[in-house]
């Protein structure tokens, strides 16, 4: 997938698998997400969630995009705090439910995406006056100064909350996963959470194939 950035302090994490199954419910990822969840309800606490290297990086990283991350929480610390309140993670599916593992292993904002729907190339850069989409589960999002991934077609992810436009559903075959990483983090670090992510779909989701990149500015 052709993704440029225009934003700065982040690398992107990329992934796209091919063939993917989705269903709501896949055992073995939910069993994973129980023990993943319960691990970090007994390490972590609302206030240590805020104090973790990981998350004041992505803090600063929305500082510098001119966005306050108390106000506008990245969707890895509010899963994070949200399991550590032991409310556990959404089931959503499995193609969705994988990258909102990684998302809490990490502490790294996770979007998740139909391929099909996505019509590159794609450009990170911040939202312009009177663009929006549609959340997903949510109210309208209105973009203007937040970062935004847009396509051809119009914005559509960020590393707050997705568009439904993109959203994966029952009839994806195709996903692309971005992981918003601080400019700090490892490359290596980074290609590890793509391979994880792609060894559970392919596990999960009977994935076929998956192709793993970083993009940077």
């Amino acid at each position: 997938m052709d993704i440029r950035l225009e934003l700065p302090g982040v690398k992107l994490g990329v992934l796209e698998a091919d063939g993917v199954e989705v269903q709501l419910v896949e055992p073995a990822l939910a069993a994973e997400m129980d023990a993943v969840c319960e691990r970090l309800r007994g390490e972590l606490t609302v206030a240590k969630v805020a104090e973790l290297e990981s998350v004041r990086a992505v803090r600063a990283m929305f500082h510098g995009w001119g966005l306050d991350p108390t106000r506008y929480r990245p969707s890895s610390e509010a899963l994070l705090r949200r399991v550590v309140q032991g409310k556990g993670l959404y089931r959503v599916s499995n193609v969705v439910d994988a990258n909102n593992l990684g998302s809490i292993e990490t502490a790294w904002p996770y979007g998740c995406y139909d391929s099909a729907a996505v019509a590159p190339p794609v450009v990170l850069r911040h939202g312009l006056p009177g663009e929006m989409y549609q959340r997903i589960g949510k109210e309208t999002w209105h973009l203007e100064g937040r970062p935004v991934l847009v396509d051809a077609t119009g914005p559509f992810g960020s590393p707050t909350s997705d568009s439904t436009r993109t959203m994966v559903t029952e009839a994806t075959r195709q996903h692309l996963a971005v992981i918003y990483a601080p400019v700090s983090a490892p490359d290596a670090a980074i290609m590890l959470a793509l391979e994880r992510l792609a060894e559970r779909l392919k596990r999960t989701a009977r994935a076929t194939a998956a192709r793993c990149e970083i993009r940077v500015k």
